[in-house]
């Protein structure tokens, strides 16, 4: 029988994209309120180069900012992370008057040293459920000393800029791994009150 072990710390990353300037303004201010600053940040990438499923809900000329936390969090707590990151989409939405279906839209996942996750409403083939209506998948994984795709691998995740900026990421998580105890502490705060 195999032992059972509590998971070490991951690094808590968020793909940001707006067709509105002050919705990364705004989502800065939420986001390092609870996860610490941003120690790690790339793009703007343009989403439209890599697909345009978003166009009819977002807009055109949505830039995506791709943010790295500071706090280490515990695996589990992704669940309520993406829930909360809806629920900041429909907050900036409720608050701006935005004329678009979709003003705002947050990408949470999380680096380990081996994998990168991203958190998802969609349940697929693919994809495993966690809780609360929250499904995860593995959408890259760390072998060979690069970043390699999955079959369902989102064409950005691909591309040579995000493998740069999650390789950062990783080093900056084997960093901070090494000055912190191995097992998971709860982040200070997922939630608002």
């Amino acid at each position: 029988m195999g032992q059972i072990r509590s998971p070490q710390p991951v690094l808590l990353f968020a793909a940001v994209f707006s067709a509105e300037e002050s919705a990364f303004v705004w989502t800065r201010q939420q986001a390092e309120s609870l996860w610490g600053k941003i120690v790690r940040e790339s793009g703007p990438f343009p989403v439209e180069q890599f697909t345009g499923y978003y166009a009819p809900s977002m807009g055109h000329s949505l830039p995506k900012f791709l943010w790295a936390f500071e706090n280490l969090i515990d695996p589990a707590d992704l669940p309520d992370i993406k829930r909360l990151s809806n629920e900041w989409e429909e907050q900036f939405k409720r608050q701006t008057c935005a004329v678009q279906e979709r003003p705002l839209n947050i990408d949470p996942g999380y680096v380990d040293l081996g994998k990168l996750i991203l958190a998802s409403t969609k349940d697929h083939a693919h994809r495993i459920y966690l809780s609360g209506g929250i499904f995860a998948e593995t959408t890259l994984i760390y072998t060979q000393k690069e970043w390699k795709p999955l079959p369902w691998t989102y064409p950005d995740y691909q591309s040579p800029g995000y493998q740069t900026f999650f390789t950062q990421c990783r080093e900056y998580l084997k960093t901070k791994r090494s000055v912190i105890p191995p097992t998971c502490g709860k982040p200070p705060c997922i939630r608002q009150r």
